[in-house]
């Protein structure tokens, strides 16, 4: 029942990590969902205390969904991801879903030295490694040291470099992305100041699984650090690699590269998005539009149908929004079987002809990627954690006015999408769409705890102000050769 998940304007909230007497304090928030075993990961550092220079090791807490309850077992040390006389920090958590291999990435760095200081001094004491699970997260691997593989010579032009933190992304073609960000040396001494340096984020990737791992191109123009990545589909079949990343200058700054990652164009400011001073780290996961199909246009017109979204109130007792395409981060052959938007008949012939091969075939169409973006909604301090949605996250312009889903101080976090097999609010064998989200909070402080909080996409579109944040006229930015699209915020 909805009820499980929360009222309509907080969402139910389970705290997993919660600072102990002692003064140990548990940071940076990481989270994955496993379809194939409907399970979470939620993983977090561990630290002497909450500054960075105390961090210490990575913890884990697993989750396993029933309907709209998680049960959590209890928090276990990861006692593999450490590197002697180094402190590990940054979990980054990565599946490949074509291996059924596990990755947490983080970064480990040297006895209590802070980023502020190899920022300041340009001495890099921070390594990338890694470790591996086979069996959804049970067991872990002894840590691999990658930098010397993966960043080589480079590393001497960064003062440091950091993960994410959160959650990694696979790409359709199987390539493995870690969100990344080094704070680049421009100038050893600079009329005598120690080091000039500015903060660039970036992509690792790997195209054979993890094996061999490289590092693509710098956000070139603004600075930019802590971030996430999203593949985001477009309706005319294309797709970019959409990076939110945090920044200095007020607001999040966000980038897309034609290439999957290997370059990314000039980033530009999201106004709509704010920074409190300083920055804050945020979350983005992307997720295929809920879509339903118009009747047909009348007879001689060219133009195809277009996509309409999911009335914002369903049927009475059918709380969970559907998606009837099947997910756009799954592997081809996870995707067997699952229901296509080529498989759907137009709604105007009143009969469905879902696969039958004799069928004409309704006009391509790719369902769009939307994003939902979680961060502090102040512009002021680390305060009242929000969510926001974008169906057209190219244009800067289309992010919505955002839901707080928590009142007080609040920090970092990370999100994930799921597709629950809600059979009774399915449409047309979908899955119902639902996000969690895992936050750093307090009373106080925004430190105190991590809590987790499930809601599904009807519950966002139920408490964004959509209305508030309808694009300016020109919002939808008009591509070269390209049919200017409606933007679907309604």
């Amino acid at each position: 029942p909805a009820d499980a998940m929360g009222s309509r304007h907080f969402p139910a909230r389970t705290v997993l990590f919660e600072k102990e007497s002692n003064g140990v304090t548990y940071r940076v928030p990481a989270l994955i969902y496993l379809p194939c075993v409907a399970k979470l990961l939620a993983f977090a550092e561990e630290r002497l205390s909450a500054d960075d220079a105390h961090a210490n090791l990575l913890v884990l807490r697993r989750g396993t969904i029933y309907r709209s309850y998680v049960e959590w077992e209890d928090m276990r040390v990861l006692e593999t991801a450490t590197l002697q006389h180094h402190r590990s920090m940054n979990p980054c958590p990565l599946y490949d879903e074509f291996t059924g291999t596990l990755f947490l990435f983080f970064i480990t760095v040297l006895g209590r030295t802070p980023e502020a200081y190899q920022i300041v001094t340009g001495q890099n004491v921070t390594r990338l490694c890694c470790v591996t699970s086979t069996d959804q997260g049970l067991s872990w691997s002894k840590a691999t040291d990658l930098t010397q593989q993966v960043i080589g010579g480079a590393i001497k032009d960064w003062a440091t470099f950091a993960l994410g933190p959160g959650h990694g992304i696979q790409l359709r073609s199987g390539r493995l992305l870690v969100p990344a960000y080094s704070y680049h040396i421009d100038c050893k001494e600079c009329f005598g100041q120690l080091c000039k340096t500015t903060p660039h984020s970036f992509a690792f990737y790997s195209d054979d699984h993890g094996r061999g791992w490289r590092f693509g191109e710098f956000i070139p123009n603004l600075q930019t650090g802590e971030c996430q990545l999203v593949s985001v589909d477009e309706e005319d079949g294309s797709n970019v690699l959409y990076c939110n990343a945090r920044s200095p200058l007020g607001f999040r700054v966000q980038a897309l590269s034609t290439d999957d990652g290997a370059v990314f164009h000039g980033g530009q400011l999201v106004q709509r998005l704010v920074e409190p001073p300083h920055g804050c780290h945020g979350s983005v996961i992307g997720f295929p539009a809920p879509i339903v199909y118009v009747p047909s246009t009348p007879r001689g017109s060219a133009r195809r149908p277009l996509p309409a979204v999911l009335p914002a109130s369903p049927a009475a007792g059918d709380e969970l929004l559907t998606v009837a395409t099947s997910s756009h981060h799954r592997s081809e052959e996870a995707q067997r079987g699952c229901l296509t938007p080529g498989h759907l008949s137009q709604v105007g012939g009143g009969t469905s002809d879902q696969g039958d091969p004799t069928a004409s075939p309704a006009p391509f169409f790719q369902a769009p990627t939307w994003i939902l973006y979680s961060h502090p909604t102040s512009s002021m301090s680390r305060v009242n954690m929000g969510v926001h949605l974008s169906t057209f996250p190219r244009d800067a312009e289309s992010w919505t006015e955002p839901w707080v889903i928590y009142e007080g101080p609040s920090a970092y976090s990370d999100l994930a999408y799921m597709e629950l097999p809600y059979g009774e609010a399915s449409v047309s064998g979908g899955a119902a769409v639902a996000f969690a989200c895992l936050y750093e909070n307090g009373r106080r402080s925004p430190y105190e705890q991590i809590s987790f909080s499930m809601f599904t996409l009807h519950d966002v579109l139920q408490n964004i102000p959509l209305t508030a944040s309808a694009p300016r006229k020109d919002a939808c930015s008009r591509r070269p050769g390209k049919q200017r699209r409606s933007c679907l915020v309604s």
